[in-house]
């Protein structure tokens, strides 16, 4: 017996997840793209500007996704845009999956809201590895104990907006929890004296085209333990957003999360 492809709408299908998502969307044999909503390449062919041979899916505005009522939203965009998707998908009753990152208080709020009445997935990173990078964090962390140092590096392309990055934010949060340690400190500069017990180190590193490298340190006085990420390019974004949105879509109204998708292993 047949089963029903997973209708997806994605939002900022002309970036460069936008992209390659509409691309891995179009193979994956679950799904089916039925809305693309971008500013950019209004009226064109979703799977032409994607270099994946035309859909029949063309560029539109938001209210594509009332017309076209995909099961499911994949939003990759821009933070300034999430509570507007999120009100679009809220009238519409669609599942919301946002992988957008450098969110700010009402971006929060709006999908807060929303997940009152339909099923919301917000992930800072939805790569399968790096979801159980967060799970190394914290059972590494709880391991090494309060006496380690902590320093998270991250490394991303030199045109990303925010900084530290949504996935260095989310490792210290896990490590702060295991351990309690804190408060973060942004670089160092200066006389700043000895490193204090318990803070959390955090590095931002910009530069050429690198998707996204993560690198955690636990240091103690005769030996260190490091755990690293590297995006080698950004399909493990795009698959687990896939796999996110096929988990979400019927789901019931509430907040779920990559652990959700990923289950116990995660």
């Amino acid at each position: 017996m047949s089963t029903a492809l997973i209708r997806i709408g994605l939002h900022g299908a002309a970036g460069r997840m936008g992209l390659r998502l509409t691309q891995l969307i179009a193979l994956d044999p679950r799904t089916t793209l039925v809305a693309a909503v971008d500013r950019a390449c209004l009226g064109e062919d979703a799977g032409s500007v994607a270099g994946a041979g035309a859909l029949g899916v063309p560029i539109r505005a938001l209210d594509a996704i009332a017309d076209t009522r995909p099961n499911v939203v994949i939003d990759y965009s821009h933070p300034s845009a999430t509570a507007e998707v999120a009100e679009a998908c809220r009238l519409a009753r669609v599942p919301l999956v946002i992988g957008t990152t450098g969110l700010d208080d009402d971006a929060r709020r709006a999908l807060e809201e929303a997940s009152a009445e339909i099923a919301v997935l917000a992930s800072p990173n939805t790569s399968r590895a790096v979801n159980l990078l967060f799970e190394l964090a914290a059972r590494a962390a709880a391991g090494m104990g309060p006496e380690a140092d902590v320093e998270i590096i991250e490394r991303h392309h030199r045109l990303k907006k925010d900084a530290p990055s949504g996935t260095a934010l989310r490792i210290a949060e896990v490590i702060s929890a295991a351990t309690g340690a804190g408060p973060l400190v942004h670089g160092r500069e200066g006389q700043v004296g000895e490193r204090t017990r318990g803070e959390i180190g955090m590095h931002a590193v910009r530069g050429g085209d690198c998707p996204g490298e993560h690198t955690i340190l636990f240091a103690l006085g005769g030996d260190t333990l490091e755990l690293t990420h590297r995006a080698l390019n950004r399909d493990g974004f795009a698959r687990g957003a896939i796999d996110a949105a096929v988990f979400l879509a019927g789901k019931p109204p509430g907040n779920y999360s990559m652990a959700d998708v990923l289950g116990p292993q995660a």
